[in-house]
């Protein structure tokens, strides 16, 4: 992209649309200005100039002086209508949604080849840490191994606030959404979803396999009670709410769970609203990657990045799909669990391949055993609300 200072034009102005604005106007060695702004309320209060905004996204799609088109609204749907339309017009394109891209991912990529438009998405998968950029760059001839981390700053942050600072689940959770960390409505964060939807495309950019959404388990933090919090202090450890991506055997598996986890492990100090991946390859073992995971200008900051990339004429390359090496995904891999319970009729124990350590109590019941994690996925018991899973290291 070749000229002096490129034309942007936005879609959406809430909390990461905002953050970008604020990073924007602090960057002095960008040469990008907001043309237009295109949201939904035309009514509602907002902090610059009210020339900036429309609600009409031809505005946006259809005006050739606009360069970059920057997606960062919360709708599916519209937010990939948005995008393919943008790619279509010959657009380069930003964008932040993370459930639009890990839904439609294989649609995009193909859409990126055919109208040769850049397509980047770094604040998609853990905010202010660079970890796509590093899995093109870095890692595209190294034989990765593993991803995986904490990749949703607001469970990370309610978690903190759990075992470091003694609050209830209730509370924690009532102070991310009011700094803006989590939304109104938690679920996609607290169950998981949130951090699927970054593995599906750290996934890709790891090792070249395309994933769908729903092929990956997920199960969060929602079910976590006073006695899994006292049983993981008993044994030194804290909980994190894991994304994983392995690669065995010729094949690679992915899900997001809540994992018991020991002080020696590098994710062990990662608190509040940061993110934290690892990476595990043959040729540089572990190397370990921290930033924050939420929050306006954190998010805003990766945006800004992308923008600045598109100044170099830099694009995904996705080498690890033109090397034709991809490992097939599978979800048939045993895990070691706690399970806790309060009845017999509540779980099957029958699922599991091996039972280590069991415990009975008028209140409370747990086993920890071993499970394929196909028999989790598919496991209705999961469902009660007092049945609570962990993954043991």
């Amino acid at each position: 992209m070749e000229k002096k200072i490129i034309n942007l034009g936005i879609f959406g102005f809430g909390v990461v649309g905002q953050g970008l604005y604020e990073v924007l106007n602090r960057t002095k060695g960008i040469n990008a200005r907001i043309k237009k702004i295109c949201i939904k309320d035309p009514n509602k209060t907002r902090p610059i100039d009210s020339s900036f905004f429309t609600t009409d996204k031809d505005e946006i799609l259809n005006d050739p002086s606009i360069d970059v088109v920057v997606e960062l609204i919360n709708e599916t749907d519209a937010a990939f209508d948005i995008v393919s339309t943008a790619l279509r017009n010959g657009k380069a394109v930003v964008s932040a949604s993370k459930r639009m891209i890990a839904e439609n991912m294989e649609a995009l990529y193909k859409l990126q080849v055919e109208n040769k438009v850049p397509f980047l998405y770094e604040a998609s998968s853990c905010a202010s840490i660079p970890i796509i950029r590093n899995l093109e760059e870095y890692y595209d001839n190294d034989l990765l191994n593993a991803v995986e981390g904490i990749c949703n700053g607001s469970t990370n942050y309610i978690l903190t606030k759990i075992f470091e600072e003694h609050r209830s689940f209730e509370t924690a959770l009532q102070e991310a959404q009011d700094l803006g960390f989590a939304e109104t409505n938690p679920t996609l964060d607290i169950e998981g979803y949130d951090s699927k939807f970054k593995i599906v495309i750290l996934l890709l950019h790891a090792f070249g396999t395309f994933v769908k959404p729903e092929e990956v388990f997920n199960f969060g933090i929602h079910h976590l009670n006073d006695f899994d919090i006292q049983f993981a202090r008993q044994r030194g450890c804290t909980v994190k709410l894991i994304g994983a991506v392995r690669r065995e055997n010729g094949h690679v598996f992915a899900y997001v769970l809540p994992h018991l986890i020991k002080e020696h492990n590098l994710l062990f100090d990662v608190y509040n609203e940061y993110n934290g991946i690892l990476l595990e390859s043959a040729f540089t073992d572990k190397q370990f990657f921290v930033g924050k995971g939420a929050g306006g200008t954190a998010t805003g900051s990766a945006v800004l990045s992308d923008i600045s990339a598109l100044l170099y004429n830099y694009r995904y390359e996705y080498k690890k799909i033109k090397q034709n090496n991809q490992p097939h995904f599978t979800n048939n891999v045993v895990l070691n669990v706690y399970l806790r319970y309060s009845s017999p009729a509540q779980v099957n124990l029958e699922q599991f391949e091996s039972i280590s350590e069991k415990y009975e109590s008028p209140t409370f019941r747990y086993v920890v055993g071993k499970i394929n994690l196909k028999d989790l996925q598919t496991a209705k018991w999961l469902t009660d609300k007092g049945v609570n899973v962990l993954v043991i290291e």
